[in-house]
């Protein structure tokens, strides 16, 4: 292992526009911050391929013997979607929307989250800090930026002053690559937006309405946190003024990383973090997923098979093999057409890896097991190239499918090398739930039992005998065994 962990790790920075070589400022430790979910609704599938996408980062880099200490916040406060009208805080518009309080609402989806991340075999952060869990350390910021001339109060609210910070040679728009000039020239006045000197400053703070629901006592009178501090105030936390990795959605780039970066500059004179990295965004069927347009499914029907787009339900390993395909940094399209062929080829892997332990050897081997081991770490070690890994994976099963037809030949030390590493990227760094790790008796016997009491409900039906259909179905739903009936049978899910 300590070969390849001495080669060079490329990775695409935001900042610079260019694969950059990964040089970690603590040698053998990495510092890195993920912008989590805002828990004011269910997870949506665009949210779970950025995740995915920085679990194989994080999955990469553990395999690599690095020690990650890997920091994705949860938003549950302060998220406006204009800083000009508090009456667009997420959590206190489903709150009414629900007629319930915005910390239920925040448990609601935080637990949904977990539940989704769960079941796609996702590794948990080491840290997961909250918005409303760091409110001191909030307001400790924004006093220090008011302290340092790069904010000011106005009305009981703080607003970052962009004009102060570019006017002492910073750059608001670095990273997203926009001349500041033009926004200035190109922002029209918003009602609501009086008490900020300019349209383009940022809320550091919030004054709350008497009608504010969510509101804690600072300095400047009873409100809350900007959207954009809180990652400030836990990433420099936890991980320091300088760190290593921050990502996020493209979507985030601006203005919320924008801003970070401004804060993170202010506060200490320096840019906080040397990598900036960004996902691309997922379609379906090439358009924009949008629940205005109807053109929107939740990862939990993806895998149950109940909606309108895909043929039949798909299993999570699927769902991770077909969204690994692409590159992180590449949109994603997804489709019924897509998810078929992901299925055949990921069982189609999965097979040949089931070959090895038969496989005879011999005395020579026909491939260099070395030069194509090396080109699964080239794939990974070039930003993280997960679909020219798969294809080298595909590459191994192949020779292990000639091996197995006596076309090939591998020596037994080959063998071994051949099946770590398949093992090694499979189920460390994809993230692929091992079948044979995961089944037990107990799983086993479920699943005769459902699949006998699916059959005695089909010959209820073929009887007429609906009552008993009906209940069986209910007394397994109960349990929290889901049936559902298709044109190739009844299915179940749990």
């Amino acid at each position: 292992m300590e070969l390849y962990k001495n080669q060079a790790l490329k990775i695409y920075n935001t900042l610079s526009g260019e694969k950059e070589t990964f040089t970690p400022i603590h040698p053998g430790n990495i510092g890195m911050y993920v912008c989590g979910p805002t828990v004011y609704s269910n997870v949506h599938l665009g949210n779970v391929r950025t995740f995915m996408s920085f679990d194989v980062i994080y999955r990469y880099l553990l395999h690599l013997d690095y020690k990650v200490r890997y920091v994705r916040n949860i938003t549950d406060a302060g998220h406006l979607t204009d800083d000009g009208d508090v009456a667009n805080d997420r959590f206190v518009k489903q709150s009414r929307l629900e007629k319930l309080e915005p910390m239920e609402i925040v448990q609601k989806y935080t637990v949904d989250f977990h539940k989704v991340l769960d079941t796609f075999n996702f590794l948990p952060p080491t840290i997961e800090p909250t918005a409303t869990g760091h409110i001191l350390e909030q307001i400790e910021l924004t006093q220090k930026l008011i302290e340092l001339g790069f904010a000011y109060e106005s009305m009981g609210s703080v607003y970052f002053d962009v004009f102060a910070y570019n006017a002492k040679g910073l750059n608001y728009g670095a990273l997203s690559n926009r001349n500041i000039d033009e926004l200035f020239a190109h922002t029209r006045d918003l009602d609501g937006q009086s008490e900020k000197k300019n349209p383009q400053d940022f809320a550091l703070w919030k004054n709350a309405s008497p009608a504010h629901i969510m509101r804690w006592n600072s300095p400047w009178g009873e409100g809350f946190p900007g959207w954009h501090l809180e990652c400030t105030a836990m990433s420099t936390k936890y991980l320091g003024q300088t760190f290593d990795i921050h990502g996020g959605g493209m979507d985030l780039k601006f203005p919320h990383h924008e801003c970070e970066v401004a804060q993170g500059t202010a506060c200490n004179g320096h840019s906080p973090v040397n990598f900036w990295m960004h996902t691309n965004m997922l379609t379906m069927n090439g358009l924009r997923m949008s629940k205005s347009t109807g053109n929107y499914i939740l990862p939990m029907e993806l895998l149950s098979g109940e909606n309108s787009f895909f043929e039949k339900p798909f299993e999570p390993n699927i769902v991770r093999f077909c969204f690994l395909q692409a590159h992180y940094r590449s949109v994603l399209d997804i489709s019924n057409d897509a998810m078929v062929a992901s299925e055949k080829g990921y069982h189609r892997l999965m097979e040949a890896y089931k070959l090895i332990a038969d496989l005879t050897t011999s005395t020579s081997s026909s491939l260099s097991i070395a030069s194509w081991k090396q080109s699964c770490y080239d794939a990974m070690n070039d930003d993280f190239n997960t679909p020219i890994l798969i294809a080298q994976l595909f590459e191994g099963a192949r020779f292990i499918n000639l091996v197995n037809d006596g076309s090939a030949t591998i020596t037994a030390e080959d063998l071994l090398d051949l099946s770590n590493t398949l093992a090694h990227f499979i189920f460390d760094v994809l993230g692929m739930d091992n079948p044979a790790a995961g089944t037990s008796n107990s799983t086993e016997k479920l699943k005769g039992v459902v699949e006998m009491l699916i059959e005695m409900r089909n010959q209820a039906r073929a009887n007429k005998n609906f009552a008993l259909s009906d209940e069986i179905r209910d007394n397994l739903l109960s349990l929290g065994i889901q049936l559902k009936d298709g044109k190739e049978g009844t299915t179940f899910t749990t």
